[in-house]
């Protein structure tokens, strides 16, 4: 880069000075701009240094003005005494008041933004010169250079952990106003949330169980419980269902109408009531569904980056992806995928849950109910994921057609917590798993 684009670059001097200006007049203004702001986002070295400072100085409860900050900075070796005096008192009296420190930290952010478009579309210049990269991934990585700057997740440097602390701190204050909307996405099972206490924004939960078990059952309930009271928008990739039979399986266990009468069309009048009932309350839900087959992790990150207001992913299920490049051992093939899904939930930090189905070890025990080496093709799912849920239904080996039983969600794996058990309720002819409410989590 030329010191002649340097001079160009896009930076407010003024808006720089008027935020740490609004800090010495206030220190709480930095509770004002957590989110907002970032060290990196400034574009001087020393207001870089000089932000930092005033950080660890309110992390440590220490009073910020004039002297207290020239005296950290000169202890810092960024200033001498004398000119960091002379220039903090200079910013200190050139802002009135710190009522617009917000506005002040969205025109540094902005110009922040701009150089990482510019440092952006330079690296994708030069690599689609190179003619280094394949054409596709190429694409793929400049929509993902793009779109990580849309929803302010660029590669920055280093985070201090002073930077990560006050943000912290602001997390714990929101639990204290709004607990329920701060912590993660609730399944919508008060046994499994005791445990889980939410998904959590960033996990790949895996949902596994043998063929028959619930599982496409189980996520959708989850999903309809989330998108009815998040208000977000859940997306379900369904790579084995139709459009149709996944809603089709959402009306009967919505409505509680038995599941072979809207096969067959043998409705009664009440059961087009519930229906209508039912319908109404899914079509205000945000529930995006994609049924196309043999998707790819990219190809389903390139159609969540279109999506407003996401809150979950399903994918049904991890057996018919693809991965991006043709492998011939299919549990390296699974092991690349699992290890994409994870940076996908990283990514668009929100849960993204996967049903997988597992081998035929439980078959073969008296004990029938999974365990993590049931885990089909791959251990890399078992490591990648930070949440695993087994279903189990003792029924369905005793007598399969009960329509109501009980069934057993194992968490096998919880990375942010305990495991355990809990007995939910089956309506097998509404496809729909229930709580059920005097049940208390068995630890395992």
């Amino acid at each position: 880069m030329t010191s002649e684009l340097d001079r160009k670059m896009p930076f407010s001097l003024d808006a720089e000075q008027a935020v740490i200006g609004s800090i010495l007049i206030d220190p709480a203004s930095l509770d004002a701009i957590t989110g907002i702001l970032s060290a990196d986002d400034f574009y001087l070295e020393e207001h870089r240094s000089i932000y930092t400072a005033m950080q660890g100085m309110y992390l440590k409860s220490r009073s910020i003005d004039v002297v207290t900050l020239v005296d950290e900075l000169v202890h810092q070796g960024v200033y001498d005494e004398a000119g960091g005096k002379e220039y903090i008192r200079l910013i200190s009296e050139a802002v009135p008041t710190a009522a617009n420190v917000r506005d002040y930290a969205n025109i540094v952010r902005d110009k922040s933004v701009l150089r990482s478009l510019i440092g952006a579309c330079e690296e994708v210049s030069e690599a689609a010169y190179t003619e280094e990269e394949d054409v596709q991934r190429l694409v793929e990585m400049a929509e993902s250079k793009i779109y990580a700057i849309a929803e302010q997740k660029e590669n920055k440097n280093f985070v201090h952990i002073r930077e990560a602390l006050v943000s912290v701190y602001e997390h714990l204050q929101q639990l204290g106003v709004n607990k329920e909307e701060t912590l993660g996405m609730k399944t919508g099972f008060s046994g499994l949330d005791r445990i889980l206490v939410g998904m959590g924004k960033s996990d790949l939960v895996l949902v596994g169980a043998r063929p028959g078990m619930g599982k496409t059952s189980f996520a959708m309930n989850v999903a309809t419980s989330a998108a009815l009271k998040s208000g977000k928008t859940v997306c379900v990739f369904s790579l084995e269902m139709s459009t149709e039979q996944l809603v089709s399986r959402l009306l009967s266990s919505e409505a509680l109408v038995d599941s072979y009468a809207l096969r067959s069309g043998e409705l009664t009048d009440e059961d087009w009531q519930k229906l209508a009932h039912a319908a109404s309350r899914l079509s205000d839900c945000d529930i995006l569904i994609d049924d196309t087959t043999g998707m790819t992790v990219a190809g389903m990150m390139s159609k969540l980056r279109r999506v407003k207001n996401l809150g979950l992913v399903v994918i049904d299920y991890l057996g018919l992806m693809q991965s991006e490049h043709h492998i011939d051992n299919r549990v390296q093939e699974v092991s690349e995928i699992s290890r994409n899904l994870k940076l996908m939930a990283k990514e668009f930090k929100v849960p993204v849950i996967c049903c997988a189905q597992l081998s035929r070890g439980p078959e073969s025990r008296n004990d029938k109910r999974p365990m993590l080496s049931d885990l089909r093709d791959s251990g890399a799912i078992e490591q990648d994921a930070d949440i695993v849920l087994f279903l189990y239904r003792d029924e369905y080996y005793k007598d399969k057609d009960n329509p109501q039983s009980t069934a057993e969600v194992i968490v096998a794996k919880n990375r942010h917590g305990s495991t355990g058990k809990v007995e939910m309720g089956w309506l097998g002819r509404y496809t729909k798993f229930t709580t059920i409410d005097d049940t208390a989590p068995d630890g395992m």
